[in-house]
């Protein structure tokens, strides 16, 4: 049976030192026992504790550190609408010991960034794959794509290469991939040496399972799975089983999932890693940088990985838009960041210095919002007042979307003196409203 979260705090140090991340023991043993932490977190658990609670704190999918500061797995559930999934999986680009040019595609994947509704998405790692027999080049490969800081993966002929080469990454961190059964308990030890993760790849679920379970008995637990396939369909069914089983307390299958794409095809490697990214990737390596395609990917992985309880927001304020002023207009809409980031675009693409006021409204969007009662003129008008423009404008004019039109009195009610003028319904419209009403 499994233990409540007062049965487990009984077992920790009871020092309260915060060092684990929570502001207190009671509220780590919470989470121990819905299995959100581990007890590895906690640096003064006793041997008894760690006896007791160790496998029972450890989430169905063990989340592990692919570098300093990336986690994969610790998820709980199998679809999204259950709650929601925690740590997105890794995107990286392979690069081979034969590429041409390899340093400036290096510096390429490294200096990709996407910006996105207030997120910063870039490459998360590098896969360094041996292409040819000659250990040395392949070792200079892997130094050259050291120097970009990302972790790297390591998919190297043989163990005695794949051994020098992990070596050569401990600063980067990273995943060494066996490229046999055989020899995966022998780079299991130059992973748990160099602070790596083992790729743990084999021919059937059945093998895998099989070398997970020899490995962990070895002492070495930071495990991704490479699950095969050979078909979209069959990989599918197979992460789908083996996520299952996990959740079914197979401890064997308790892993995340990496994965090369291999096809050059584009509409093969979106496939892919659309299921991937849907279906419980914790490691997915492209195999060149296609930056329409890892844009788009990155967009996926955003959506899904954004809890379904808790929209994205901005901070409640007022923003800057160009260089704002005493004489400028004053724009109003909801803190959802998508809304935000749309309306504050249109407004500085048609060259207007603005205010754009942002109420709380928990991020969501404006017809939404109105409905719930969260976006009112009441609220709006208070708001404002708040954040200082009531005394600061001498330009007292503020637009409202045009979708909630019907709050115009209730604004002009709790702003005396301010003309309060309907704005356009979509946010693609304000170019044209600019310049039908605040040109003239």
């Amino acid at each position: 049976m499994a233990l409540t979260g007062l049965q487990i705090q009984k077992l920790l140090p009871k020092t309260n030192c915060k060092e684990c991340g929570s502001n207190t023991c009671l509220a780590f043993a919470m989470k121990l026992a819905g299995k959100k932490a581990e007890l590895s977190e906690c640096p003064y658990a006793s041997e008894e504790a760690k006896a007791i609670l160790g496998a029972a704190s450890e989430p169905p999918v063990k989340t592990v550190m692919v570098g300093k500061d990336t986690k994969v797995g610790g998820e709980l559930h199998l679809y999204r609408h259950e709650k929601t999934f925690f740590n997105q999986p890794i995107l990286a680009v392979n690069v081979g010991d034969t590429d041409e040019a390899l340093k400036e595609k290096v510096d390429q994947i490294k200096n990709y960034v996407l910006e996105r509704v207030g997120e910063i998405l870039t490459i998360g790692a590098i896969a360094v794959t041996q292409m040819q027999d000659d250990s040395a080049k392949y070792l200079d490969a892997v130094k050259t794509a050291a120097e970009s800081g990302r972790p790297l993966i390591l998919r190297a002929k043989n163990a005695a290469t794949a051994k020098e080469a992990a070596a050569l990454i401990k600063e980067n961190g990273g995943i060494i991939v066996n490229s046999v059964k055989e020899n995966a308990l022998e780079l299991a030890e130059a992973a748990k040496e160099n602070g790596l993760v083992l790729g743990v790849t084999g021919t059937t679920l059945d093998e895998i399972a099989e070398i997970t379970a020899k490995v962990k008995e070895g002492g070495f637990n930071d495990i991704l799975l490479g699950i095969p396939a050979d078909s979209l369909a069959q990989r599918f069914q197979l992460n789908t089983v083996a996520r299952r089983a996990a959740l079914g307390n197979i401890k064997a299958m308790g892993y995340s999932f990496l994965h090369f794409i291999e096809d050059d095809d584009i509409y093969s490697v979106l496939r892919e890693a659309t299921n991937e990214v849907c279906k419980y990737g914790g490691v997915i390596v492209f195999p060149k940088l296609d930056v329409a395609l890892i844009s788009t990917i990155m967009t996926l992985r955003q959506n899904i990985y954004t809890d379904p309880q808790k929209p994205i927001q901005m901070e409640p304020g007022i923003y800057k838009i160009g260089e704002p002023n005493e004489n400028s207009y004053v724009w109003v809409t909801t803190n959802f960041s998508l809304t935000y980031f749309l309306v504050s675009g249109e407004i500085e693409g048609c060259g207007q210095n603005a205010w754009l006021l942002l109420p709380e409204c928990e991020g969501l969007s404006v017809l939404t919002a109105w409905a719930a009662g969260k976006f009112g003129g009441d609220m709006i008008a208070k708001f404002l007042i708040s954040q200082g423009l009531d005394d600061t404008q001498k330009n007292k004019s503020l637009i409202i979307p045009g979708y909630v039109a019907q709050i115009k009195g209730d604004i002009e009610e709790g702003l005396p003196g301010w003309n309060i003028i309907v704005g356009s319904q979509e946010a693609g419209d304000i170019e044209s409203f600019v310049n039908a009403t605040l040109s003239k």
